[in-house]
């Protein structure tokens, strides 16, 4: 059992500090009074772009991951549950276990309930962010799910108007 992982996004350096502390150029940072979008290439096994949102009031982190065509999975979003501050200039991440998986127009899918019960049981997590991580899961499985299981639509119903790098964010399930 781990930690909550803990990410720092640093806009004005242009750099993002994974949970393990490497530190990655970013390619494009964007600020908007609701939340922060980032796009950079990665070196990781499985995918070679990654691209996010982190939305403070509504405790989430969307990501599309690109897959490299030998891992490629059936997603279109990865949703990630935690606590998300603003700075004047750093923005931080602390993930709280759960994840969701988005099927634009099909389904959502609940990930890691397991390491969040672990994590509590453990003392990793205190009661109240235990309780805050369910209660933003089951907000944003039911937003999505009440919009046609379109993620973007249910956060331009809350004025959240996201955009992907088009050159790159192709959904993988065939999405509306």
């Amino acid at each position: 059992m781990h930690r909550p992982k803990v990410e720092f996004f640093d806009v004005e350096n242009g750099t993002n500090t994974d949970p393990k502390g490497f530190v990655r150029e970013v390619e494009r940072y964007r600020v908007e009074p609701w939340g922060l979008y980032m796009a950079r290439h990665s070196d990781h096994h499985a995918f070679h772009y990654l691209e996010s949102w982190l939305i403070p009031a509504l405790g989430v982190r969307v990501s599309i991951f690109h897959y490299k065509p030998e891992h490629r999975r059936d997603q279109d979003y990865y949703v990630d549950i935690g606590e998300f501050t603003t700075g004047a200039t750093v923005w931080k991440a602390v993930d709280h276990y759960l994840d969701l998986v988005v099927r634009t127009g099909r389904d959502i899918e609940l990930l890691d309930v397991d390491e969040l019960i672990e994590a509590r049981a453990a003392g990793l997590i205190s009661t109240a962010d235990t309780h805050k991580a369910i209660e933003l899961a089951v907000a944003a499985v039911d937003g999505i799910a009440s919009h046609g299981h379109n993620l973007d639509s249910w956060l331009a119903s809350h004025g959240m108007h996201v955009t992907w790098a088009t050159s790159i964010a192709q959904p993988t399930s065939g999405a509306p």
